[in-house]
């Protein structure tokens, strides 16, 4: 940062993360935020104020948020801890107990304002918010190159195992031009990759300026249409809310949108998904995958899937790995079921037991290997633009890591050839071929 103050005497301050995309997404936010304030992002033993950005969605997620505040509370030098997402706003007595030196901001949209106050930053300094952001090697202060663009938060749906709705709220959307000014502001700060995310993705729906209504599909196409950026990714998208006309703004943006698509399933088996209370059934799934495969073959596909939903029998279980094997997913995310407090599966009966819930759970972490591999091995031999994350590694479209010369710039959009494949995620060799078409090389190393 330009400033006549040494920069040892900023405000210091830590960021900690846990949970889901949209939580990474906001923490950058904040953490930008708070360098337009003056404060440096350092590790938590140099901080005097932490920031805990908490999950709910398991309780495993919830023990490492708790295990997360304490340890950063205890730290010798007794940092002030600020604890804020959804574990906070639904146990906020809770999780402001966990130490003397926990606060608690339940309105995430207020932590920067609140660590102003807690660091006593002058008034003035936020109100103008002019200072410039500090060079990084990276596009955000938290060291990302792809950086996220949160337009859409909360979520209509009411899962039978979901609390995340009671700690977001009901569906909104982000102005479409606003999208486009925080898409702008990112290549300003060197991206050449960004990633659109949301609680519930595909229920974007807003009015532009003009009144004319914009929904995902007609929102990736406007960005494509308004801005020169490389290259747009799609977070996670609800099965219902994959349309034709979303997966074929997709396919007409060419390699500038990420041929990848995170679509979860959470159950193959239709009784389980019934009591889960999902707004669609296998056959419903399985007809979204074939229209997006129609349309982007090579498009890499990852779900969500729950082991040992409550009921869930061993034919169900058997009926959900079949589905997934025929899906040959590129990713999966497995949960073993975890209750949680105040929903409907909470207290369903037949409930599974934590020895059948591992068992379950490492056949599907088996499969998903053995899946992630085919995807892999069949990328060898195949050019791809990939988005350079740090020295030497980068990720593919179907965010495959890849192995590439380290000259090349941190954030560029280059071609390469992977050769040879590592286990089920690194490729090896990968020898470029090119920028991106149509972009200089300037443009394409994002500087």
């Amino acid at each position: 940062m330009t400033s006549g103050t040494d920069a040892t005497q900023r405000p210091a301050v830590a960021l900690l993360n846990l949970g889901c995309r949209v939580n990474r997404v906001e923490l950058d936010d904040i953490a930008l935020e708070l360098e337009a304030l003056g404060c440096r992002i350092v590790k938590p033993e140099e901080a005097s104020l932490i920031v805990v950005n908490t999950c709910a969605v398991t309780g495993e997620a919830e023990k490492k948020c708790r295990k997360a505040i304490r340890r950063a509370s205890s730290l010798p030098h007794k940092p002030t801890v600020l604890s804020c997402g959804c574990m906070a706003a639904l146990f906020a007595d809770t999780t402001a107990n966990l130490a003397e030196n926990v606060l608690v901001e339940i309105d995430k949209t207020k932590v920067p304002a609140r660590c102003r106050e807690l660091l006593g930053i002058p008034d003035e300094t936020a109100t103008a918010l002019t200072l410039p952001h500090e060079a990084h090697d990276a596009v955000t202060p938290t060291g990302r190159t792809r950086p996220g663009i949160k337009i859409q938060d909360g979520c209509n749906n009411r899962c039978s195992f979901c609390i995340v709705w009671k700690a977001r709220g009901s569906s909104r959307s982000l102005e479409p031009e606003q999208v486009l000014e925080r898409v702008v502001q990112a290549q300003e700060r060197g991206a050449q990759e960004v990633v659109l995310t949301g609680i519930n993705l595909g229920h974007y729906q807003a009015r532009s300026s003009d009144g004319s209504s914009r929904d995902l599909a007609a929102l990736v196409r406007l960005i494509l249409d308004k801005t020169d950026i490389g290259r747009v990714r799609l977070s996670s998208v609800e099965p219902p809310e994959c349309t034709e006309d979303l997966v074929q703004a997709m396919a007409d943006g060419g390699e500038r949108v990420a041929a990848f698509l995170h679509l979860p399933l959470q159950a193959g088996c239709d009784t389980t998904l019934e009591r889960m209370r999902r707004l669609y059934r296998v056959a419903d799934y399985e007809r979204v995958v074939d229209t997006i495969r129609t349309h982007i073959p090579d498009l890499a596909l990852a779900c969500d899937l729950i082991v040992g939903f409550p009921g869930e029998s061993d034919a169900d279980f058997e009926e959900s790995r079949r589905f997934c094997e025929h899906m040959n997913f590129a990713n999966m995310h497995i949960f073993r079921y975890s209750s949680r407090p105040g929903t409907w599966a909470a207290t369903a009966p037949n409930q599974v037991s934590p020895q059948l819930l591992d068992e379950r759970s490492q056949m599907m972490h088996e499969l998903a290997r053995r899946s992630r591999q085919n995807y892999v091995s069949s990328r060898v031999g195949v050019e791809e633009l990939v988005c350079v994350e740090r020295r030497g590694r980068a990720s593919t479209g179907g965010l495959i890591e890849t192995l590439v010369d380290d000259s090349l710039s941190v954030g560029s959009l280059v071609r390469v050839t992977p050769h040879t494949s590592v286990n089920s995620g690194l490729v090896l060799d990968a020898r470029s071929t090119g920028t991106q078409s149509g972009v200089s090389s300037e443009t394409a190393d994002g500087r």
